[in-house]
């Protein structure tokens, strides 16, 4: 180790022991001053079996002398098998010490993030400007992976009794016993989910209304190609072979989700919907209706009930006035599957996010003729190198388990400034692409100044990564109108306030999707709907996603959604918030 990583490796242990003495005496004075004022703790289950936040020096002081994991938090140590302790760039900061930790709670062994900053009013002294405390297993309750791999009858050489498949069909059917967890989805949430409470040992079923474990990818529009790389989009335990494309086909991921259930062991009924359920409070057990294509019912018992159905999965229909005299063909986006019959046909796209965008593009590509509706100004960022931006960090050459470690670092407000930044320099990027787009009429959203990711998370949309189609409406060669020049739909199209009418022979809304709240609503009923309330987007007070990863106010229901990246860090702390409800460790509530 060279003498500047060495200083910068004493420098965290130093504080990390300092910071062990004060905690073990819970001295919250103390613990205080080894905070900047403006400092963050965010703990994922290690001290507070929680996913949570906490803000200024006094308020980090008082919440972890306050919780539970505090007594026996022991052996605080700088970890630099993967990374080692360095000055890096972090949210808006220059020179800020990064340093890997690991350390023992009564729970079990936890990792975390320590960076520090010079505090100016206190002689420059190095202090704590973020800290992530995470767990990494419950003690006696670890994966059944590595040098834990499985054994058992399972595995058996049996030549007498059922082998490994008949005993996998057993498993599958459920016809003695009941499920666990119930997973409800099986993209990349509920796989995710699944594949980490199997390997903790809970008995988990996912369920998908598609016919082929993947055909929620599969069935998406014939030209889709994920927008971001393949080397953020892992799941968790099997990365995608090295010799893949850097942005992945549709039908090629679909493909990998069906080895990947296969490969996992995870079960899975396909054609299968979730079409309701009650909660027994004295039992702690779902009562689940669950319904075949045919219409046949099976009603299964879980403990607990993942909702793993994306960000939002019903389409969201508006109100158009006077669309109803439109005399063509009326469908949402997510029932376009691709451009086969629309030759030399004039089809008007309502919306302007991916999903409006990637229609047009695919139309315009085969030989339709599509114009784009704008409703609302939209955030345009080119897909390289712009979109691509808030991944740097998986570009390092370092473990996929401590990249993700440092991305899950981060809280809200440092994560804010990071992302404002990032905005900025994309706006820079692409400013010859965004003018040209407003010299064309197309009306960029100039109130987004913490880029799309935020918008992601806040709205599960409003933004467009260019593939291309930008570029077509600059060239002409894919239209655009604004929503509030029609002055009204007419059966052969739309009509504009100056009499122009734009003919279509199909209108496709890309209009996006409703919130989760409203699909628990339909599902569970209000009550619970009600119990529960906001799921997704920030909770600004909490500095953490509404209802995401973590109990809620309903014992026993639990939601994950998101990109790749967040499902594959996050299933990972809900799967150990599962088992410890199911070991008797935690409530299945919310506090």
């Amino acid at each position: 180790m060279d003498t500047i990583s060495e200083s910068l490796s004493d420098a965290a242990s130093a504080w990390l022991s300092g910071f062990e003495r004060a905690l073990t005496e819970s001295d919250c004075d103390t613990l205080a001053e080894f905070f900047l004022p403006d400092s963050h703790w965010r703990d994922l289950l290690a001290l507070t079996w929680d996913i949570t936040t906490f803000s200024g020096a006094a308020a980090i002081a008082a919440a972890l002398c306050a919780s539970g994991g505090r007594d026996g938090a022991t052996g605080f140590r700088v970890d630099e098998a993967d990374a080692p302790a360095r000055i890096v760039f972090r949210g808006g900061n220059e020179d800020v010490v990064e340093a890997i930790f690991r350390f023992t709670a009564p729970s079990g062994p936890c990792e975390g993030v320590l960076r520090l900053l010079r505090d100016a009013t206190d002689d420059g002294k190095l202090k704590a400007w973020t800290i992530l405390t995470a767990l990494i297993e419950i003690a006696g309750h670890e994966e059944t992976v590595g040098a834990a791999r499985p054994t058992g009858e399972v595995y058996s050489r049996d030549f007498a009794g059922p082998n490994w498949l008949d005993r996998r069909q057993i498993s599958a059917a459920y016809e003695n016993r009941e499920p666990d967890v119930l997973v409800v989805g099986g993209g990349q949430a509920g796989l995710s989910t699944a594949a980490r409470l199997t390997q903790l040992g809970v008995d988990t079923l996912i369920v998908d209304r598609e016919a082929r474990v993947g055909d929620n990818w599969r069935k998406r529009y014939h030209s889709l190609v994920l927008h971001n790389q393949v080397h953020v989009n892992h799941l968790p335990y099997l990365p995608f072979p090295p010799n893949w494309p850097t942005y992945i086909p549709k039908d090629k991921l679909a493909n990998w989700f069906e080895a990947y259930a296969d490969i996992m062991e995870l079960n899975f009924w396909t054609e299968t919907e979730f079409t309701g359920a009650t909660y027994d409070e004295i039992e702690q057990r779902w009562s689940v209706e669950l319904t075949k294509p045919d219409g046949s019912k099976r009603q299964i018992r879980p403990r607990h009930i993942v909702m793993a159905t994306s960000v939002s999965g019903i389409p969201k229909i508006p109100a158009i006035p006077t669309l109803e005299k439109f005399h063509g063909e009326v469908m949402h986006s997510g029932k376009y599957n691709s451009a086969a019959g629309y030759e030399g046909s004039n089809v008007l796209v309502i919306g302007t996010g991916t999903s409006g965008h990637d229609v047009a593009q695919d139309l315009q590509s085969n030989g339709a003729h599509p114009t784009l509706v704008q409703r609302s100004p939209t955030s345009v960022i080119n897909v390289e190198p712009s979109a691509q931006l808030p991944y740097t960090l998986y570009a390092e050459d370092l473990t996929l388990e401590t990249k993700d470690m440092i991305a899950a670092a981060t809280p809200l407000q440092p994560l804010k400034e990071a992302h404002r930044l990032m905005a900025d320099e994309s706006t820079r990027l692409d400013t010859d692409l965004l003018e040209a787009l407003t010299a064309k009429g197309f009306k960029i959203d100039r109130e987004d100044v913490y880029g799309w990711q935020f918008k992601f998370m806040n709205r599960g949309g409003g933004y467009y990564f260019n593939v291309g189609c930008s570029d077509l409406i600059v060239d002409g060669k894919v239209g655009l109108i604004q929503y509030d020049d029609i002055e009204t739909f007419v059966a052969e199209g739309a009509k504009l306030r100056d009499g122009t009418v734009i003919p279509a022979d199909t209108v496709i809304l890309a209009t996006g999707y409703k919130t989760q709240e409203e699909m628990v609503k339909k599902l569970l009923g209000k009550d619970i709907a009600d119990r529960v309330g906001a799921i997704w987007g920030w909770d600004e007070d909490a500095q953490e996603l509404n209802n995401m990863w973590t109990r809620t106010g309903q014992p026993g229901l639990w939601f994950i959604a998101g990109s790749f990246a967040q499902c594959r860090i996050y299933s990972k702390y809900l799967g150990l918030q599962i088992k410890a409800c199911l070991e008797g460790l935690i409530s299945p509530k919310r506090r």
